[in-house]
């Protein structure tokens, strides 16, 4: 029976291939949610969905399902393989030299993947809000915008902080998918240490417990926003 060595996972050239490998995961994560969330793809796809113009309710309807009917892998090989082959051969030159053609694929494929998630979650987010505090924006001479700016946003986002977390618990675990286009993310190098060494097992454990805390800080920081602020009831 094999034995359990830890030395592999605490130091040297393999711990330091794995400890990058979960730098690169992290910034995955970072990266794709600031272009998902609060810069703000989200929100304005949510307002798309909510618009009184049907036809940018259908843009908001077309971006949702379009994105979350795809599997992610499906999004991630298309960025990466497709995508550049529309780029004028100047630009794909570019990008291919630089290094970091994966990297931008798999940051582009999982923002748009994880903004259809949260734009629904901020939609019934906004549905939540009683429909009145709408008319009363409107009644007030405020517009559309004007009214979900100062009235019904800030209550909204409010209860909408929950679910956008448990998203981006989702973000950090598919960040794993970015493996299939060469990312040297966590699951990249887990592979490439269990193949150079044999040791799957000390290889895997070290990246299952990374994602495990990663993903108990994220649940953590959930339950913590949820006592902090809990939502109110109108």
């Amino acid at each position: 029976m094999p034995l359990f060595d830890y030395s592999l996972l605490l130091s040297g050239k393999y711990h330091l291939m794995m400890v990058g490998g979960l730098l690169l995961s992290l910034q995955l994560l970072a990266v794709s949610l600031v272009l998902a969330l609060p810069l703000p793809l989200a929100l304005v796809v949510a307002l798309l969905r909510l618009a009184p113009v049907a036809p940018l309710r259908w843009a908001g309807f077309a971006f949702v399902e379009g994105m979350r009917n795809v599997p992610l892998l499906a999004h991630m090989l298309f960025w990466y393989f497709g995508a550049p082959e529309l780029l004028p051969e100047a630009a794909k030159q570019w990008l291919y030299d630089s290094g970091h053609a994966e990297a931008a694929a798999a940051v582009v494929a999982l923002s748009l993947y994880t903004a259809a998630f949260m734009a629904e979650d901020i939609r019934s987010g906004i549905r939540a809000v009683p429909t009145v505090q709408m008319e009363a924006g409107r009644a007030l001479g405020l517009g559309f915008l004007a009214t979900m700016r100062r009235v019904v946003l800030p209550q909204a986002l409010r209860v909408t902080v929950p679910p956008l977390i448990s998203q981006a618990l989702n973000l950090w675990k598919n960040t794993s998918i970015a493996t299939v286009i060469g990312v040297a993310e966590l699951m990249y190098q887990a592979a490439k240490v269990e193949s150079a060494t044999f040791r799957s097992i000390e290889a895997f454990a070290f990246a299952s417990a990374a994602y495990l805390t990663v993903s108990l800080l994220i649940t953590g920081l959930a339950s913590w926003y949820h006592h902090r602020y809990p939502v109110r009831t109108v």
